[in-house]
């Protein structure tokens, strides 16, 4: 059995996760990373995409539109805008939440803005066409 440390998966409405886990692979706004025990503390904004938390009994992937991942000598914690357990996840969850980011781009003005909404509609019409 691997070395198991503490996770917590919060959104606004719950607390979604909390329990010792083997490890979890993280959708970090630079790129995917894992986190397991003993990892190096540091944080970190997400992009949409699935967290992946892998225990003894098996692996659970859930949905997340962004947020921010916290690790610490005691553990990792998420703040998530929304947790949808993979199975749960319909392609209409997905569709609203790029009709959302499509209306949030057409009031910006800074480019920089610009191109973040552009990238973050891509990655959810992505996820969305592996469904």
């Amino acid at each position: 059995m691997a070395e198991t440390f503490q996770f917590e998966l919060v959104s606004p409405a719950r607390l979604v996760i909390s329990e010792a886990v083997e490890e979890v692979v993280v959708p970090g706004a630079e790129g995917d990373f894992g986190v397991l025990a003993g990892h190096a503390p540091f944080m970190s904004t997400m992009r949409p995409g699935f967290i992946e938390v892998k225990r003894e009994a098996g692996t659970e992937r859930i949905f997340v539109p962004g947020g921010f991942a916290d690790t610490t000598t005691a553990g990792l914690t998420i703040l998530a805008e929304e947790a949808i357990a993979f199975d749960d996840l319909k392609p209409e969850v997905l569709d609203t939440a790029i009709a959302e980011a499509e209306k949030a781009l057409d009031g910006l003005k800074d480019e920089n803005a610009i191109s973040a909404a552009q990238m973050r509609i891509a990655q959810l019409r992505d996820i969305r066409a592996g469904l």
